[in-house]
């Protein structure tokens, strides 16, 4: 089986820029589009270190995207990255090449960026990363009318209770827990701050007394929810007017799933917390009681992050100022 890069792989490479500018290798050799092509892999071999995400990426097949990378050193006469089955690193060579062709690529981004600004829509593909918590309460109730206002572009999400690094992972952009956030990311805050409810379902309540005050949970079967891989799932937090208090809790099942912790509530397993927004239906239902209702606490809210070392695309700048518009709006109200 050939893998050369077929005529859409092609087009999907040289898609990103200008595929008319000339290019000239050490020997001479005028460089158009299947060259620009090989660049454009490159880079994003080089920037994903992974021959496998950085074909996902470009929509690419990973033999084709070998083959387009063996045929640039080729051409240069020097080896680019060091490969082993487990990771890919640049050479010395790759690195003076990526630090000259990267300044080049984003230019050619926001030339592309400048001609879509002239249309009625921003469109593309957005990646995302998302904490399954703010898959819940942030990107669900707003898709359709995201969708409804930019209808060109179009969202992939990935629901990720680890903060993923989205310049190695491919991505676009994330929504995370802000502690969670790398230091040189640009940190947007997005749903405003929203409200834990304590619920407990009616069957559960049968077999056990209402807990009347914070600590009174000590003494029930708590369904502890890991926010992130590093949090302490045993530790509730109750506010109450100027009050803040911690308890720990104890219970027979530990999750880092939102809708197993839910299921698990309604189930009469025991005691569950979770954002008011994904019981408030099940509540009105009757199929949760809330508890400790003065107790209720607030939680921060999540934060929108993308790279500072990029600009930002139109299709992404249209995500963020929805977002901060929707924000404002839950706070408004």
């Amino acid at each position: 089986m050939s893998t050369a890069l077929t005529t859409a792989e092609h087009d999907r490479l040289n898609g990103r820029g200008l595929s008319t500018r000339r290019w000239t290798s050490r020997k001479g050799q005028t460089m158009r589009g299947t060259q620009f092509a090989q660049l454009t892999a490159f880079v994003a071999v080089a920037e994903h270190r992974s021959f496998t995400r950085a074909a996902e990426h470009l929509g690419l097949s990973t033999p084709s995207l070998s083959q387009a990378i063996r045929y640039l050193e080729e051409g240069f006469g020097v080896r680019l990255l060091n490969r082993t089955t487990r990771s890919v690193a640049l050479t010395e060579a790759g690195e003076q090449l990526l630090s000259h062709l990267s300044p080049v690529l984003d230019g050619v981004d926001n030339a592309i960026d400048a001609v879509n600004a002239f249309r009625d829509k921003p469109a593309g593909t957005i990646r995302l990363t998302v904490h399954p918590l703010a898959a819940v309460t942030v990107i669900a109730p707003l898709v359709a009318r995201f969708s409804a206002d930019y209808p060109a572009i179009g969202l992939e999400v990935s629901v990720d209770l680890d903060c993923k690094d989205i310049v190695n992972n491919g991505f676009d952009a994330g929504i995370h827990l802000g502690n969670s956030i790398a230091k040189d990311m640009v940190a947007v805050p997005i749903g405003g701050k929203f409200r834990l409810t304590t619920v407990a379902s009616p069957a559960y309540l049968e077999r056990h007394p209402m807990p009347l005050v914070p600590e009174d949970l000590r003494q029930h079967n708590c369904i502890r929810y890991r926010w992130d891989k590093d949090a302490v799932a045993n530790s509730w937090r109750f506010t109450k007017a100027d009050d803040q208090i911690e308890v720990s809790v104890e219970g027979s099942l530990t999750v880092n799933d939102h809708d197993l912790a839910l299921r698990a509530g309604l189930d009469g397993v025991g005691i569950v917390q979770l954002p008011e927004a994904s019981v408030s239906a099940l509540v009105a239902e009757g199929k949760f009681v809330p508890l400790l209702t003065d107790w209720s606490p607030w939680w921060a809210g999540f934060f929108l992050f993308y790279s500072s070392r990029r600009h930002v695309p139109v299709k992404l700048r249209a995500l963020v100022d929805f977002l901060k518009k929707e924000s404002k709006r839950v706070s408004e109200h």
